[in-house]
């Protein structure tokens, strides 16, 4: 029969035990939120399984609720404290029983919310759980998380602390919620997948241990069975000639503490109002005289299983001290901190407040655009250096990439210059052609520069709502929105001169077109470049002679005039397709134009040459609007925008949020800062006394 005792007799000092029980305590008042995962043995089994007579066994006293359905609805944190006797005359189980405290004055009760207060009889402390449950879940069938503490003095019972939890369900009985199973079972897990927490699985004996619910939650969160110690029950009501010996050898899930097998009351027993002691001896009889247990007696029973978990809890502290100690001090310091941060409830005078966060921000705000923050950031581009990128790569090579001749094409340059040139064909290449085509090209850098402007906008609205993420404002809630509308109407201010000079800069360009810029490629110049490409795409013309080439004309040919037949035959020219010869008729009728005019013959070499001057002109002068806006639109922001808001943000927050009626409203803490702040504070209390319990113990 497997087991991890070797005297299973010997009672281990309970000093260990105590301080936890002590940590218990102390936490108590965190409830569920307690950091600090405590070594503590947790009972889970169904709701048949028996669990409340084995701890009824273990104290040796009846005290807990009984009924149908859920009985145990809250968490039962049992804390066993073992005290010598002072009265050494024998007190019988009726006398123990009764209210008179001389006759129970070795053995007493208390309750954790009720402190100072011992509850000598054990019925009233049946009746206090109950009691205590329905005042907070009511009297329906109903389950909570908040624990009750008990705790138990007497000579008989060993130093231990089991939590009881509600016994798992299937079927939800009368007034039970629909969805009691997943209730019960997240409350378990949340005790059990604890690593510090030994499982105390209690099944009956007289079902299929595959069909244990307890042993299947347990396995669960401990597949490997490390921390699990079955309890059978029900021993002996099972079939005759069956017995839990190969369950008790661990052939069958084993378990690395094993198992204990334990005999109860029975429901009849009860009903009798058989006593405990009566109940422990029958047990011990029952293993005693039993042809598969009796040769391993001292390893059944409910005595054994107390000194069993006992000695186990004993042992788990041990072992996990240290990582309690370490996890307590680590606790310590973060809900310092964040104690810290939240800050004290009041801070002194309103005025004074207001007045140093509104200069903590300014001086913040300019910190932050200047690049100076004491916490620059080693991952990401933050702030200023935001904005930087704004400028120096989104809007520059916004505008760079701006192509004139992505919308004006060959022919929009033909037919503007033959508008401009009047009734009479020009001569010359014309200036007004270029001065139009680039003024049209200089006004469409006026909406990327506007989305420069907004685009530096959403980064100051960036850092603004970084800047009031703190947990300063978090505190005041009030506060926190006055600051965020305030210096969002200021930039929405500034935004207008802002946009308003960015468009001038775009209108004064459009407005004069320097040709006499150095850096402009005059018409001479555009002109020679655009001969020398046509002379070097022409095909090079050969002597017949000597078959040596010949050099390029410097002017045309004189053509022979042409014939009048020939010349009406022409496609060529602005409307050469217009009068096509398949059109001679309608021609002959000289028709009024048509409502639109466009052209519709191929360019000629003049043609050509003449849209070519005109891209190169545009081109050059495009580029360097484009250098110039690129250089002036920054500075234009920087002044109205950046550097104001930077200049003037003190001021502005002075003049919107400095007023006596209002400091009162705008230093409103925000519920979730008091809530918080007073779960800090207790839990820096508690965490606070849980180290200097432990720090007693090397």
């Amino acid at each position: 029969m497997a087991d991890t005792l070797s005297t299973p007799g010997g009672i281990s000092d309970p000093a260990l035990i105590k301080l936890v029980n002590r940590l218990q305590d102390v936490f108590s008042t965190v409830g569920v939120n307690n950091p600090i995962d405590l070594p503590q043995i947790v009972v889970v089994g169904s709701q048949s399984s028996g669990k409340s007579s084995v701890l009824e066994n273990i104290v040796g006293r009846d005290f807990l609720p009984r009924g149908s359905g859920i009985v145990t609805r809250r968490p039962l944190i049992l804390q066993l404290i073992n005290r010598p006797a002072t009265h050494t005359n024998g007190v019988s189980e009726e006398v123990s029983n009764s209210t008179d405290k001389a006759a129970n004055a070795d053995e007493w009760g208390e309750f954790l919310h009720i402190p100072g207060q011992k509850f000598y009889d054990f019925n009233k402390i049946r009746d206090e759980i109950s009691r205590e449950t329905e005042a907070k879940v009511g009297r329906n069938a109903g389950i909570s998380p908040a624990p009750i503490n008990l705790r138990v003095y007497s000579p008989n019972v060993l130093t231990l602390t089991l939590v009881d939890l509600p016994g798992l369900t299937k079927v939800p009985v009368g007034d039970q919620p629909r969805d009691i199973e997943r209730q019960i079972k997240d409350m378990v897990l949340k005790y059990i997948q604890k690593s510090n927490a030994i499982i105390l699985a209690v099944t009956a004996a007289n079902i299929d241990l595959a069909n244990s619910d307890g042993l299947k939650l347990a396995r669960e969160v401990d597949p490997e069975g490390q921390r699990t110690i079955g309890v059978l029950t029900k021993v002996d009501l099972m079939d005759e000639g069956t017995d839990v010996v190969d369950i008790l050898a661990g052939r069958i899930i084993p378990l690395r503490l094993g198992y204990v097998p334990v005999v109860n009351r029975g429901q009849r027993d009860i009903d009798n109002k058989k006593p405990i002691s009566a109940s422990l001896e029958s047990e011990k009889n029952y293993f005693e005289n039993h042809r598969a247990y009796k040769n391993k007696s001292t390893y059944c029973g409910t005595p054994y299983l107390a000194r069993k978990l006992n000695l186990i809890l004993m042992m788990h502290i041990k072992q996990t001290l240290p990582d309690i100690k370490a996890r307590i001090a680590s606790s310590l310091q973060k809900y310092s901190a964040e104690l810290d941060s939240l800050g004290p409830s009041m801070l002194g005078n309103s005025a004074n407040i207001v007045l140093n966060i509104i200069t903590e921000f300014a001086n913040e705000w300019q910190t932050v655009l200047d690049g100076r923050h004491g916490e620059l950031s080693s991952i990401e581009l933050s702030g200023g250096a935001r904005i930087s990128f704004v400028f120096h790569e989104l809007y520059s090579n916004g505008v760079k990439a701006v192509d004139p001749f992505d919308v004006v094409k060959d022919a929009d340059i033909r037919t503007i210059l033959v508008n401009s040139s009047g009734p009479s064909p020009a001569l010359f290449v014309g200036t007004t052609a270029f001065e139009v085509i680039v003024k049209q090209q200089i006004k469409r850098l006026e909406e990327p520069s506007l989305k420069c402007v907004s685009l530096v906008y959403d980064e100051l609205v960036r850092v603004l709502t970084q800047l009031l993420s703190k947990a300063l404002y978090r505190r005041y809630p009030q506060l926190k929105e006055k600051f965020h509308n305030v210096v969002i109407a200021f930039f929405k201010k500034s935004m207008e001169p802002t946009n308003k000079l960015v468009k001038d800069l775009v209108s004064m360009e459009a407005c004069y077109i320097n040709t006499a810029h150095p850096d402009f490629l005059n018409g001479h110049r555009a002109m020679a470049i655009v001969n020398e490409r046509y002379n070097a795409a022409k095909p090079v013309q050969v002597d017949p002679k000597t078959g040596k080439p010949m050099p390029a004309p410097t002017t045309p040919a004189r053509a022979a005039s042409p014939s009048l037949d020939s010349n009406l035959d022409s496609n060529t020219g602005f409307f050469g397709s217009f009068f096509a010869a398949k059109n001679k008729k309608k021609a002959a009728a000289m028709d009024a134009p048509p409502p639109t005019l466009k052209a519709s013959g191929a360019l000629s070499e003049r043609e050509n040459v003449e849209v070519e001057v005109i891209k190169l002109l545009i081109s050059s002068y495009f580029n360097i609007v484009k250098r110039t806006m690129i250089d002036m639109v920054p500075k234009a922001i920087m002044l109205n925008l950046v550097q104001f808001t930077k200049d003037e943000m003190q001021k502005e927050l002075l003049e919107n949020m400095y007023r006596n009626e209002t400091f009162d409203d705008l230093l409103k803490e925000s519920d979730y800062t008091i809530r918080r702040r007073k779960e800090c504070q207790q839990m820096v209390e508690s965490l606070g006394k849980a180290n200097e319990i432990v720090s007693q113990v090397q």
